[in-house]
């Protein structure tokens, strides 16, 4: 085998490994009603995949998980995920965001009870702060914790289900 068929077999194997963590994670919360704590690798391997990253080994060093390619070369991506639960009272809440990180950008995707991503968001550094004073300013929720429908409010659709990687809005107003 060439370098080329160990890479595409290593895909391959990471893809069938990802699609029965899913599954595992999925019974697993039928079964006992609580969740694994798998949600955040997933996350990671479907937001640098639909979007085009290279995942980063040690986000602990640097503050973000992945440095965009293509149209997003040298982005530094925080990932977060979270599962909607269709049985949940709760309002859901993304983790913890570092204000103060190394990061560019935060995508945040949001699964099913299957764990098979739904949507995926993307919000800067700029957007994110903006968003973490206001909430720290009135003191009504935890220090840097956002909620899901604050996050979609201040980020960018850039990907779904039904679509893939969400095209710019055409403008006729342009040059």
């Amino acid at each position: 085998m060439n370098k080329a068929d160990d890479a595409n077999m290593e895909l391959y194997s990471i893809d069938k490994l990802m699609h029965e963590t899913r599954q595992l994670a999925a019974k697993y919360r039928q079964t006992t009603g609580s969740t694994l704590p798998v949600t955040g690798e997933i996350a990671r391997f479907d937001v640098a995949k639909a979007l085009n990253l290279q995942l980063v080994d040690d986000s602990s060093q640097g503050g973000y998980d992945a440095k965009g390619l293509g149209e997003r070369a040298g982005v530094r991506v925080l990932i977060k995920g979270r599962v909607i639960f269709e049985d949940s009272r709760s309002t859901p809440r993304i983790g913890q965001i570092n204000p103060d990180g190394r990061w560019d950008n935060v995508v945040m995707v949001l699964f099913d009870d299957d764990y098979m991503p739904i949507e995926m968001y993307e919000a800067t550094s700029e957007d994110i702060k903006s968003a973490l004073k206001t909430k720290q300013e009135s003191q009504s929720k935890k220090r840097s914790a956002m909620s899901v429908a604050q996050f979609k409010i201040i980020g960018k659709l850039v990907w779904t289900q039904e679509d893939g990687i969400e095209q710019e809005i055409w403008d006729n107003h342009s040059d």
